[in-house]
């Protein structure tokens, strides 16, 4: 598979329930939405790349290792001479109060500087997944470059393509710009995954079965997965409409859990799984990722994902 998108480097604190100035000490890891999705995937051993950009720094250099050391290609990475990788730090205030701090994304980002030159799409056309973000879209050039990926790939069948309504409020103007950007994108894609909030950007109401309603039948996307929090995860394709319980878990850190629900359900769909059993795998996976410190080192195997499932069954 084959995401494109945002990149950095997470600096997450060591220490839970207190505030970043009282924080005394931090762990670096690979950060950025698109390339979790791709990390999640590649440990479900799927052949995973990412399509992004990072300064010419050292933080770059180690975007570089880190991804190799997950076994995900990075030929696809590329530097920008005069930005800086970003950076993103946050606090840990559990169950559900995780503030994000992004550094190194004002006026913009090396991903945001991805080109259309900078496409390979023979690979895009040829990925059996490719995965796309909404921040992706928020900026120019990576706005053109993105729908033209989009546009390339097309709906042949066989092919599945995800947008991630991966909104993110402080990228955009407001969520009446972004919303006509994001219907654009839409239009090119099979299935779409956001969560109640993303859903309202993208198509105006956080009602669950409105949203993947109008995602289906107003922009013509076959699947349409809404993450409804504490309540589950309502997903829909052409077989109906499916249910998926949610997982009660002690939450340490709730950042990384959509992105490993993300990779999660790619492996599902990849492995011809019907949706229902592909969105409750990728339930469980998001759930185990939200006990975790980290996003990307805290991917879980196939293996972990399926016990997490019996161990749960039993458990009720």
């Amino acid at each position: 598979m084959l995401t494109v998108g945002r990149v950095g480097v997470d600096i997450y604190p060591n220490q839970a329930g207190v505030g970043l100035e009282d924080v005394t000490t931090f762990t670096k890891y690979l950060g950025g939405s698109a390339t979790n999705v791709a990390v999640a995937a590649a440990r479900h051993g799927r052949r995973s790349a990412v399509v992004t950009r990072t300064g010419d720094d050292p933080l770059g250099r180690f975007v570089h290792r880190a991804l190799k050391g997950y076994g995900v290609d990075d030929r696809f990475v590329t530097a920008v001479p005069d930005l800086a990788t970003p950076v993103t730090l946050c606090e840990i205030f559990p169950p559900d109060d995780f503030p994000i701090y992004f550094y190194g994304r004002t006026p913009t980002a090396p991903d945001l500087q991805l080109t259309e030159s900078e496409l390979d799409l023979d690979a895009v056309r040829g990925a059996d997944i490719f995965w796309a973000t909404v921040t992706g879209l928020c900026q120019e050039p990576s706005r053109s470059a993105t729908l033209t990926a989009l546009r390339a790939r097309g709906k042949a069948p066989g092919r599945i393509t995800v947008l991630d309504l991966d909104w993110r409020p402080m990228f955009w103007e407001s969520r009446e710009v972004a919303r006509p950007v994001i219907q654009e994108a839409l239009t090119h894609v099979t299935h779409a995954v956001g969560n109640l909030d993303e859903c309202e950007t993208a198509v105006g109401t956080r009602d669950p079965r409105a949203a993947a309603a109008a995602l289906r039948e107003d922009h013509g996307v076959a699947v349409a997965v809404v993450k409804q929090g504490p309540k589950g995860v309502l997903a829909v394709d052409d077989t109906g409409e499916h249910d998926v319980a949610p997982i009660l878990v002690d939450v340490l850190n709730g950042l990384g859990a959509g992105d490993a629900f993300g990779g999660a359900l790619c492996h599902g769909l990849l492995a011809g799984w019907p949706l229902a059993e592909a969105t409750r795998f990728a339930n469980a996976a998001g759930a185990i990722v939200a006990t975790r410190l980290a996003c990307s080192d805290a991917m879980p195997t196939t293996a972990e994902v399926t016990a997490f499932l019996e161990d749960s069954a039993d458990a009720r």
